[in-house]
């Protein structure tokens, strides 16, 4: 495969051809339940911006930042702090 294979926008591209990153197709029934769920997410009302990016932030952040350091940048940029289920599913026993 020829296109890039890093950054967000890989992925979603690499699912609207069907195809994955190693450009091997991705069988049908993956693709289906995969754009069906994405459908129904996409009808889902939102409460605000704000929500979701920090909810954005943590789960992609929880892959690069160590906690305390994860914690200390969403309380300085007046998000919510890491919560205790969320440091529990991110950072807890692996």
């Amino acid at each position: 495969m020829t296109s890039s294979t890093t950054g967000a926008d890989a992925v979603d591209s690499a699912i609207s051809k069907g195809l994955d990153l190693d450009g091997t197709p991705i069988p049908p029934e993956k693709l289906n339940l995969y754009n069906e769920v994405m459908a129904l997410e996409g009808q889902r009302q939102r409460s605000g911006v704000t929500n979701t990016m920090r909810s954005r932030i943590v789960r992609i952040g929880a892959k690069h930042l160590s906690m305390e350091e994860l914690n200390q940048r969403l309380t300085s940029a007046e998000f919510v702090p890491l919560k205790d289920k969320e440091i529990a599913f991110y950072y807890g026993a692996k």
